[in-house]
């Protein structure tokens, strides 16, 4: 995967977030358990792919093969501090 292509990932993960968030707004009730999810599931996808562009950009910076970066797990990137 190239950073290009990274970053359409990227924008398509934001542009649904986008979408959720703006429909939890609009309906009164708040946002239901599967939009919950789903956000919480689209943050994680977010700070993977995030952590992945910065690895390899990284990579490219010290002389390394950006395309020996893979993804790390979930759990993983989700226990860095922040």
């Amino acid at each position: 995967m190239d950073d290009k292509t990274i970053l359409n990932r990227i924008s398509e993960l934001v542009d649904e977030e986008h979408r959720l968030r703006a429909d939890a707004q609009a309906n009164e009730s708040g946002t239901d358990d599967d939009a919950r999810t789903r956000l919480r599931e689209l943050e994680e996808s977010l700070d993977q792919c995030w952590d992945l562009l910065r690895r390899r950009r990284a990579a490219r910076q010290t002389h390394g093969d950006p395309d020996a970066q893979g993804v790390r797990p979930r759990p993983e990137v989700e226990r860095y501090l922040q």
